[in-house]
């Protein structure tokens, strides 16, 4: 198990040499192919500011790098949060211009885009930004204590994150109208019932939920994977006349690659599949050839 951590450089430019050392706000930890991101901000219950958006930007590009991740699990640290939503001591210096800039929805979208799959591990409250963040996973599972909310117009603001995207392409037009118009919080069970999350576990076995998850989908083809994610995720924005020639496009790069034969030839055969890696990232060491595969 590789364990590291990823500090953002606000929270170095926050340190003085008198100072003592603080955790970083985001954490990275490989568990059996799976990165554990972690926003890791407990005391404030998880809330988004400047810092936590640089680590997860540095620990995306991390993810991406190396060659021995292959699925993301996003968390927060303790048991109260997931994400709480966004700092509001920075939320009221936001411009017009910091509106437009809109770095939160850009980097929602890159998890989205992801070509890793990634599934979200909500513990916890994830009001605002959280739930946007968890929205942009391909995968939520919640804990019996999760909630969920868009309460935005509480403050004056609307969700600008992708959640008034996203939460009606997942629970349909008029659940996200009452949702996001009322700032009302659902609990697990009720985003359970309408879509928004993909199952409910006990408190103390999200985590281990989230990782069988992500090991369950790191057993199959991890180019059938990858394309199955990308026209689904591409057929969802467009018609049907359209996403029905992506997967035929999709479907006969599959029948032609190496992973059907063996996923074919293992069923037949009454045996795991032993999919190669199609994995076109840069080895983790620039200087220190990819590892070989396995036979």
């Amino acid at each position: 198990m590789t364990n590291t951590t990823t500090e953002s450089a606000t929270d170095r430019a926050a340190a003085t040499p008198a100072d003592v050392p603080t955790a970083p706000s985001v954490t990275v930890e490989v568990r059996d192919r799976v990165a554990v991101l972690t926003v890791n901000r407990p005391e404030v219950r998880n809330a988004l500011n400047a810092g936590v958006l640089d680590g997860i930007e540095a620990a995306l590009d991390e993810c991406e790098r190396r060659r021995d991740v292959g699925a993301v699990v996003f968390t927060g640290a303790g048991e109260k949060a997931f994400v709480a939503g966004a700092d509001i001591s920075q939320l009221v210096g936001y411009t017009m211009r910091d509106g437009l800039r809109a770095r939160m929805q850009r980097l929602y979208d890159r998890i989205q885009d992801l070509e890793l799959p990634t599934v979200a591990a909500v513990n916890g409250f994830a009001l605002g930004g959280g739930n946007e963040l968890a929205m942009s996973c391909d995968i939520r599972i919640a804990a019996e204590n999760a909630r969920f909310g868009l309460p935005e117009t509480n403050l004056g603001i609307l969700p600008g994150a992708g959640g008034t995207q996203r939460l009606s392409r997942l629970v349909g037009l008029g659940r996200a109208q009452e949702m996001i118009l009322t700032g009302r919080i659902i609990d697990a069970e009720e985003a359970l019932r309408i879509g928004l999350v993909t199952s409910v576990v006990p408190r103390d076995g999200l985590l281990d939920a989230a990782l069988a998850t992500a090991g369950t989908i790191l057993a199959k083809g991890p180019l059938a994977v990858r394309l199955a994610k990308l026209v689904v995720r591409s057929g969802a924005e467009t018609d049907q006349r359209t996403g029905l020639l992506l997967e035929r496009l999709a479907q006969s790069l599959l029948y032609a690659s190496d992973e059907k034969s063996e996923g074919a030839g293992a069923f037949l055969e009454k045996r795991p599949a032993r999919f190669p890696q199609h994995d076109d990232r840069p080895p983790t060491d620039p200087g220190r050839p990819a590892p070989k595969e396995q036979p």
